[in-house]
């Protein structure tokens, strides 16, 4: 595809950082974008980055909220039209340990972090293949390839996305729906601010491999050329990517060396 010119492109997750780098990417490119999320002030402020704010919508949506789907998805059909692109970007971080780490705190990042994926990407990738053409792009994560200490369920839910996204390609290829998944490394967000820590209460700070890593936009850029080629899956990020590699050819080195990653909560 040349360009998203006039095509529509619902973005969840779209409040800040790689979910609003990709709505402006999206919209500088010509698309109408929906832009979802919990915070509207938010969701506001990223509309009006955006190349020409007025032909953008902003929707607030919950994705743990999976009975109110249904209806958001009837609302953009019915009030914006077709979906062509559906980027599914919400999600929680986590820094805690494996085992200190309440179940309930577990669910919670599950449900957004997958379900929260899932949910809305099975609806619209339905109504997809009733028409026989669109593209979903799941935005997962380097530790969606990889585990790392003091992230296990974040891990978790990022390979359970590769897993259902996988198969969704797999099931729909011949009717006209395209999956992508894009893999960011450390991109310069504030997602482990807001990571939860064992207890489900919040991290607090930024951590200094998000500090230096990928600008936002930068990073959105490059996964808008990835999702205009259709690629199946694409890492984007520093020398952190090439993780995955070492782990796919020498595992044993990969779990030696991972054992000393980051540091206990």
């Amino acid at each position: 595809m040349k360009s998203y010119s006039d095509r529509v492109v619902w973005i969840t997750g779209a409040s800040s950082g790689i979910g609003a780098a990709l709505a402006r990417a999206f919209a500088a490119d010509g698309a109408r974008c929906i832009l979802s999320a919990r915070n509207v002030d938010a969701l506001g402020q990223v509309r009006r980055s955006c190349r020409e704010p007025d032909r953008h919508v902003v929707l607030p949506m919950d994705v743990s909220r999976f009975d109110s789907h249904g209806e958001l998805v009837g609302r953009v059909y019915d009030e914006v039209g077709p979906v062509d692109v559906l980027v599914v970007n919400s999600g929680v971080g986590q820094h805690g340990g494996a085992v200190e780490t309440e179940l309930d705190i577990v669910r919670r990042i599950m449900d957004v972090n997958f379900i929260g994926a899932v949910s809305p990407a099975r609806l619209v990738a339905a109504r997809m293949a009733e028409r026989g053409s669109g593209q979903v792009v799941a935005i997962s994560s380097v530790n969606g390839r990889i585990s790392v200490p003091w992230r296990s369920t974040y891990c978790a839910s990022k390979h359970a996305m590769h897993g259902w996204f996988e198969s969704l390609r797999a099931e729909l290829s011949d009717r006209g729906v395209r999956v992508t998944i894009v893999c960011p490394g450390y991109i310069r967000t504030s997602i482990s601010k807001h990571a939860l820590l064992a207890d489900g209460s919040e991290f607090g700070s930024v951590a200094p491999q998000h500090l230096s890593g990928m600008d936002a936009d930068v990073f959105a850029r490059r996964a808008l050329r990835a999702i205009r080629r259709q690629r199946a899956e694409v890492h984007i990020g520093g020398p952190e990517k090439w993780a995955i590699q070492v782990f796919r050819f020498a595992p044993l080195l990969f779990r030696l060396l991972v054992r000393g990653y980051g540091r206990k909560p």
